[in-house]
């Protein structure tokens, strides 16, 4: 009999501060390994001391990064999920976190990557358009950005996992 062969692929998703975005993917599903860290920005390595100011100016987000195995989970689950997990038709903020390194972002690692995450957005901006007056995000529009992968910078130790280890 034939060992199963993992088929891993690598997620990537900002929505707001890096801490809970981990913490709800990794208290959501299982089997995955998670990452916090920096991307899309302008310089190297940046650190969380930048995050207080500079990533405003150096265009970094505070992201998360999300090892999946296509056995246990579709990228296109994690991508709905992501809608799910915060208001994706705010620009530069996420509850009280405000700043362009909080803002909403699908960034895809693939070109089936890019048109899962395209054709799920464009499923929930449907459902956005569709809903009641007076609901959740009604008539909003999406503002989150889906772009390439670009270099990852991971947080600090410290960063990793904070919300379970402050739990």
């Amino acid at each position: 009999m034939r060992a199963k062969v993992a088929k891993k692929e690598i997620a990537t998703f900002a929505a707001g501060c890096f801490w809970g975005v981990e913490h709800i993917f990794r208290k959501h599903f299982k089997n995955i390994q998670t990452q916090v860290g920096y991307t899309g920005g302008t310089t190297s390595n940046p650190d969380y001391r930048q995050a207080s100011f500079l990533l405003r100016l150096i265009s970094f987000y505070e992201a998360c990064r999300i090892e999946f195995d296509l056995e246990n989970v579709s990228y296109a689950t994690l991508v709905e999920f992501f809608y799910k997990t915060h208001d994706p038709t705010t620009l530069n903020k996420q509850g009280h976190d405000v700043g362009n390194q909080y803002r909403s972002a699908i960034f895809y690692h693939s070109p089936e990557q890019k048109e899962i995450a395209e054709q799920v957005t464009k499923q929930v901006q449907e459902k956005l358009d569709n809903s009641e007056p007076g609901s959740l995000y009604s008539g909003s529009k999406i503002v989150t950005e889906i772009v390439e992968a670009s270099k990852w910078y991971d947080a600090e130790d410290y960063h990793q996992e904070y919300l379970v280890s402050i739990s």
